[in-house]
C-alpha cells in the first residue's frame, strides 16, 4: 500500500459504539467515508438505523446494530453477529442519568448508588466491548485497531464528577494495559480526550451565549469542540497510518488542558 493510501480502510470492519449520534455518529461517518464496513452501536435502535441509512445513502457501507454495552451477553451476540471486527471505537458514555445532581455537591455527600451509571458505561462498556472483539482481532492477524474515546476529566478531574473521572481515567488505563500486551499481535490501542463538544449532551450550554463565553475563557481556541475534529483524530488512529502507535492518550480539546 502506498503512502498516499494509508488512510484507505477498504475491507475493514468497524464497530463504534454510542454512534446514534455526536461524535459516535460522525466517526462512523468519517469511517465509512474511508472505506470502512460501519456497525453503528446504539442503545436507541432507531438512531442507529437513522446514521447507518445516511452511510448507506452516500453510497457508502453501515449497518444499524442495537445493543447496550453494559450487557457483556448482548454485546458478545452482537460481535458474533456482525464480526469478526477489525477496529473497535468505544464512544459509548454518559455523564450520568441525571450529571446534574451530581456537579456541585461534595463527593463524600453522595450515594454509591448514584456511580453505577458513570462505571456502567464508561468503565464496563469499554471492557466488554473490548473482551468481545479482540478474539477475533488476534485470529485476523496485524492491522487491529482499539480506540476509546475518553474526556479530559479523566485526564485532570472534574469536582463533582468524581466518579465519571474516574471511570473514564480508568478506561484510558485498560487502553495502556491493552497495548502492551496486544503489541505482540501488532494490535493497538489508545485514548482520544475530549472536552466540550458540540453534542446533544451539551447542546443547552454551546447554545447559552452567556454560560458559553464563561466557559470558553478556559480554551486556547475559543470555541467548542464539534464532532468533526474527534472523529478526524480517531479516523487517524484507525488507519494504517497509525501502525507503530499505541498505549496513548490524545487530547483533541482546543488547549483546555495542556502537557507533555
Amino acid at each position: 500500500m502506498s503512502e498516499l493510501n494509508l488512510l484507505d480502510l477498504t475491507g475493514k470492519t468497524a464497530l463504534v459504539t454510542g454512534a446514534g449520534q455526536g461524535v459516535g455518529a460522525q466517526t462512523a461517518r468519517f469511517l465509512a467515508a474511508y472505506g470502512a464496513h460501519v456497525v453503528v452501536n446504539d442503545f436507541v435502535l432507531d438512531r442507529a438505523k437513522a446514521v447507518a441509512d445516511e452511510i448507506n445513502a452516500e453510497g457508502d457501507h453501515a449497518v444499524a446494530a442495537q445493543a447496550d454495552v453494559t450487557d457483556f451477553d448482548a454485546v458478545q451476540a452482537m460481535v458474533a453477529d456482525h464480526g469478526p471486527i477489525d477496529i473497535l471505537v468505544n464512544n459509548a458514555g454518559n455523564a450520568g442519568a441525571d450529571p446534574s445532581a451530581l456537579t456541585g455537591r461534595p463527593f463524600w455527600q453522595t450515594d454509591p448508588r448514584e456511580w453505577d451509571s458513570f462505571i456502567g458505561v464508561n468503565l464496563y462498556g469499554v471492557f466488554h466491548c473490548c473482551r468481545a472483539v479482540i478474539p477475533g482481532m488476534i485470529e485476523r492477524g496485524p492491522g487491529g485497531r482499539i480506540i476509546t474515546v475518553i474526556s479530559d476529566a479523566g485526564r485532570v478531574g472534574e469536582p463533582g464528577l468524581e466518579a465519571y473521572s474516574a471511570a473514564k481515567a480508568g478506561a484510558a488505563g485498560l487502553m495502556r494495559a491493552l497495548a502492551k500486551s496486544l503489541g505482540r499481535y501488532e494490535i493497538t490501542a489508545n485514548s482520544v480526550a475530549i472536552a466540550t463538544t458540540n453534542t446533544p449532551a451539551v447542546r443547552m450550554m454551546v447554545e447559552n451565549e452567556e454560560l458559553a463565553k464563561k466557559v470558553l475563557r478556559n480554551y486556547t481556541i475559543r470555541r467548542f469542540g464539534e464532532p468533526s475534529d474527534v472523529a478526524a483524530m480517531v479516523t487517524f488512529l484507525a488507519s494504517p497510518w497509525s501502525g507503530w502507535v499505541t498505549g496513548q492518550t490524545y487530547p483533541v480539546n482546543g488547549g483546555f488542558s495542556v502537557n507533555l
